[in-house]
């Protein structure tokens, strides 16, 4: 017995394929990447602003809290850029199978994961 009853779908129960993940995950960055430059513009504002403010802009990214945000950016701007080239190539109908999308996603994953842990090491 069918109803015009509207039907409620929750996204959480939903099993996304991991290239809906990264689409979306590089849409997120990309907002993300649009708010962050305020921050580091602030800093830097700060850094030449005088040699107190050298110190002091010094002083904000030797936190722990600033160090952490560092790496986010990093994280967010690494993540935006291996996907973008995912579809840069994908433009090219290259890697645009079920499969290689898959595969393709997965790697953008792990190199975002590698870049992040090189840029902690290299940040902390």
């Amino acid at each position: 017995m069918k109803t015009e009853r509207p039907v409620y779908l929750s996204l959480t129960r939903f099993a996304w394929p991991i290239a809906a993940l990264s689409s979306i995950t590089h849409r997120i960055t990309g907002v993300l990447l649009f708010v962050a430059p305020a921050y580091l513009l602030s800093l830097l504002g700060t850094a030449v602003a005088s040699p107190a403010g050298f110190d002091d802009a010094a002083r904000i990214m030797n936190a722990p809290l600033a160090k952490l945000a560092m790496i986010a950016v990093l994280a967010v701007l690494a993540f935006h850029i291996f996907a973008g080239f995912k579809h840069l190539v994908m433009d090219f109908h290259h890697w645009d199978s079920l499969e290689a999308g898959q595969r393709s996603s997965i790697s953008v994953f792990v190199l975002t994961l590698v870049a992040t842990v090189l840029a902690g090491v290299w940040i902390w």
